[in-house]
This record gives structure tokens, C-alpha cells and sequence, in this order.
């Protein structure tokens, strides 16, 4: 019965564990592009610019992108799927422009795992030739799954990828 009861507690303790930690995160990350923020934002709006910084779309050279609608503008949606894990199958949208200020997406990962977050770039001027790009990620986990906040560093895992991809970005415009 000791036993029984020891096994019980062991197996308990994460599912208590996570009912204390957070649900919700948000990484963000920045860079100083030399260049305005004009020519800055124009690129980053168009969602198909992605493929030539972002870390995660280059993954996979075989990636199988669709895209529906005007790329640059509220509605657009650029759509992946991919046999790489890493990579896996989802879906962006923009869903907010605010003219060389803030793009808002939508996020809607479908494999490995389900999920539905949002991200968003803002720049701003920090001269008149150089922008400061932040990009963001919100993301929320819903209990027991949140434990892996804690187990994985999800924020410092993200937050590694946006800093490579924005190194990239700023490494692209400044050519």
C-alpha cells in the first residue's frame, strides 16, 4: 500500500506542479537595421519576404508554402507543410497593418503539435537611417501541457530563433 501510494505522489507532483505555472509567454526580440524604417517595414510586410531570413522557413528547402491573398496587406495568409518535424504544417495571417509601425499575425500551427498563437513586428525610428525591429510572439499552453514552459525553455528556445532570424533580416537589408 506504500508503494501504491508513493507512485501515486510521484506521479502527482507534475500535474500539481503545473497547475502553478504560467499559461501564457511572450518572447520577444530586437535589432538596429541601418536603413530607414520606411524601406524596413516595406519588406517585412510582405510575408513572402520570410523565406530568405527566417530560420524556420529555411529549415526545410522542400517546404510546400501556399499562399491566399495580397502579400503586404490585412488578410494575406501564407501556409506550410513540411515532413520535417522542426518545420512541421501551420499557417499565418496578417491581421493588422499599422503603416511603418506594427504587423500583427495570426498564428495556426497544425503539426507537430496544435496551437494557435499571434506575432508581431513593430519598428521604429532610431534615426533617420536606422530602424529598431522587434519581433514578437505570444503563445499560451494549456494545463498539464504548460509544464513544458518550465521543462523546455520554450521563451529561450523562441527567443533563440528570433534572434537568428532578425540577424538575418538586418544582415538582408543592409546588403
Amino acid at each position: 500500500m506504500t508503494i501504491l501510494i508513493i507512485i501515486l505522489v510521484i506521479i502527482a507532483i507534475p500535474f500539481v506542479a503545473a497547475a502553478f505555472i504560467p499559461k501564457q509567454y511572450n518572447v520577444e526580440k530586437q535589432v538596429t537595421i541601418d536603413k530607414p524604417v520606411q524601406y524596413v517595414f516595406d519588406y517585412i510586410r510582405h510575408i513572402k519576404n520570410q523565406a530568405y531570413y527566417s530560420k524556420w522557413q529555411m529549415m526545410d528547402p522542400n517546404v510546400e508554402m501556399t499562399y491566399t491573398g495580397t502579400d503586404g496587406s490585412v488578410g494575406f495568409s501564407s501556409a506550410w507543410k513540411s515532413n520535417n518535424k522542426q518545420v512541421g504544417q501551420g499557417e499565418q495571417t496578417i491581421t493588422n497593418i499599422v503603416q511603418e509601425k506594427r504587423i500583427d499575425m495570426d498564428l495556426h500551427f497544425i503539426k507537430p503539435f496544435e496551437g494557435k498563437s499571434t506575432a508581431y513586428f513593430v519598428t521604429t525610428a532610431a534615426s533617420l537611417n536606422q530602424t529598431i525591429v522587434v519581433w514578437g510572439f505570444n503563445g499560451k499552453m494549456k494545463y498539464p501541457s504548460n509544464l513544458m514552459l518550465l521543462l523546455m525553455n520554450i521563451k529561450k528556445m523562441i527567443g533563440n530563433d528570433l534572434q537568428t532570424n532578425l540577424n538575418n533580416l538586418k544582415n538582408i537589408l543592409e546588403k
